[in-house]
Order: C-alpha cells, then sequence, then structure tokens
C-alpha cells in the first residue's frame, strides 16, 4: 500500500512542476471568471432594482436576465472546459498511475446506467444520470472498476416537479473469483437504528429486497442490514473475516457504505456529498492539502481490493 509519506516525495519531484504550470493558467481563468460573475451579477442587479422601484414585473426585464445567467453558465463552462482537460490529465491521471502503474484512466467516462441497476444495491432506476473519472484494470490478481456517479430520479412537471439523489459518490466493481447463484445486498442499517425492534419488523417487510439475512455478528449487524435470495450462500459469502473487514472499511471511512454480491463481481457504492475530482478555480493549486485528498480519494477506492482481501483467492471461479 502506498503511504502518504511516499505520495509527499512524489508531489514534490513530480506533481509539483505541472502544478506550477496548471497554477499560472489558473489565475487567468479565475480573473476572467469573476468578470464574467460580476458583468452577470450587474446586469441581473440592474433588471431587479428597476422591478423594486416600478414595483411591477416588467415581463421585457424578465428575458434579459435569464439569457445573461444562460449565457454566464455557458461562458463559464467553455473557459473552464480545456483547463480541468488539462489538471485531470496531468494530475489526477498521474497520482492513479502512482497508485498502480496497471492501473488506466479516463476522465470524460464513467460506470454505465445498466451496471449500475446490476448490482441490485438501488432498486430507483434513475432517469438523470452522469459521471466521470473511470479508473479501471487489474490490481494483484483483481480486476476493478470505479468510477463516480451522480444518479438521480425526477417525477412531475412545473411545479410539481420532484428531484431527489438515489446516490452520489464513487462506485466499485471488482471480481470477487466466485459466481453466485444467489444475490446478496448490504445495505446500511436506519431503520434499526431509528425505530429498535419495529425497525427489524420493517427491514423484515421490504418488499423490494429478498429475505432479511440474519448474522451472528453483533456489530456488523449495528452498521449493516443484509437481503439476499439465499440463506445458506449468503452466510457463505459473508464469512466472520470478510464482515470485520466490511466494518473497518465502514469505521475507515465514516461514510454510508453499500455492498452487493451479484454473478462473480462485488459492488461497493461509497457516498460522497462532494464532488471528487474537480480542481478548485478559486483556491491555488499549491497548496498540498487538496492534492492530499485526491490522493486519499484514490487511495480509498483501489485499497478496496486489499481492505476486502479480494486478490486472496479462497475460491475457483465455477
Amino acid at each position: 500500500m502506498t503511504t502518504l509519506e511516499d505520495f509527499t516525495k512524489f508531489y514534490n519531484t513530480t506533481l509539483l512542476g505541472d502544478l506550477k504550470a496548471l497554477e499560472q493558467e489558473r489565475r487567468k481563468i479565475a480573473f476572467k471568471l469573476t468578470c464574467v460573475i460580476v458583468t452577470v451579477l450587474s446586469i441581473v442587479g440592474v433588471c431587479l432594482l428597476i422591478w423594486r422601484i416600478r414595483n411591477v414585473i416588467i415581463p421585457a426585464l424578465i428575458a434579459p436576465a435569464v439569457l445573461c445567467v444562460l449565457a454566464g453558465v455557458v461562458v463559464c463552462h467553455f473557459m473552464t472546459k480545456g483547463y480541468v482537460a488539462r489538471f485531470k490529465s496531468l494530475v489526477i491521471g498521474k497520482i492513479v498511475h502512482f497508485i498502480d502503474e496497471n492501473l488506466d484512466y479516463n476522465a470524460d467516462e464513467c460506470i454505465d446506467k445498466t451496471t449500475f441497476m446490476l448490482s441490485k444495491i438501488f432498486t430507483t432506476k434513475p432517469n438523470r444520470y452522469k459521471g466521470d473519472d473511470l479508473v479501471w484494470g487489474k490490481t494483484g490478481a483483481t480486476e476493478i472498476k470505479f468510477s463516480e456517479i451522480k444518479a438521480e430520479h425526477e417525477s412531475g412537471s412545473g411545479k410539481n416537479r420532484r428531484r431527489y439523489t438515489i446516490f452520489k459518490g464513487l462506485f466499485f466493481i471488482g471480481d470477487f473469483n466466485k459466481h453466485f447463484t444467489c444475490e446478496t445486498v448490504v445495505l446500511p442499517d436506519t431503520a434499526e437504528k431509528l425505530f429498535g425492534h419495529f425497525g427489524q419488523k420493517l427491514q423484515s417487510m421490504n418488499i423490494f429486497r429478498g429475505e432479511l439475512i440474519k448474522l451472528e455478528d453483533p456489530e456488523f449487524e449495528d452498521h449493516f442490514v443484509v437481503y439476499g435470495d439465499d440463506q445458506i450462500q449468503a452466510r457463505y459469502i459473508l464469512s466472520t473475516s470478510l464482515m470485520e473487514r466490511i466494518v473497518e472499511f465502514r469505521k475507515k471511512t465514516g461514510r454510508k457504505i453499500y455492498l452487493s454480491f451479484v454473478g462473480s463481481k462485488v459492488f461497493v457504492a461509497v457516498s460522497y456529498t462532494k464532488s471528487l475530482f474537480e480542481p478548485r478555480l478559486f483556491r491555488t493549486l499549491l497548496d498540498f492539502e487538496p492534492v492530499r485528498e485526491y490522493f486519499e480519494d484514490l487511495q480509498l477506492a483501489i485499497g478496496i481490493v486489499d481492505d476486502l482481501n479480494l486478490n486472496t483467492r479462497i475460491w475457483s471461479k465455477q
């Protein structure tokens, strides 16, 4: 496992030169963005001032204000697009290869929606789906793939339009080296934490899942609830050592963790509220702290192989 000390040396010897060059570009773009934002806010402010003075909504002012905001968004996007692409190639791509040179990286791709739904972790099908920063390849003996994903469901229209986030964060797929005839899903245990014994009843009545799987690990069941369509195979998959590793991984991340075992794959979803690998346009690139965060988030995802002990081939694939 690559250490933070190793990465600090890599940062100083390899990344810092690229970051200094990108910093000059960032400053120019930040200045231009500030000009665009100030201009847009000024125009919108003038429209609001006229509306306030006249105390009536003037249709002739609405269209220019809306168009100005939309134009500002489009201009900002095109001004930053090339810079973001260069940043990800020179910084994020190099960090991925530093952690494991056998892995590949594509800033514009992500795990597709069909694969996302095949995990059986989330039962609601998203109708708004996007992602980026796809990493794939073989680490040790294990084929992996992960990317950032934002999956949402939108319903209704007009004033009745509703949108909620199904999942936002890192979505990981790893080869488990065993073909399962059952499907086992491990979810954060929120119902029992909130409602106690009644929460257990709610879990057992979940009609969108398989059977509720009861396990003999109190600490694991304090964090997770398990559903599956085969009690015996689910317990076979979730061995005592694997449950311990999942609990430790949950403590390590401090985030909501979702897992499933389907086909011959293990799927892991780690919830985040922030966008993970985007450059900060109004913050210097020469600060080590944000670059360290990129490294730690990538290390966490790639390290799932070690955290779940996927390279130990205790089964032969059938």
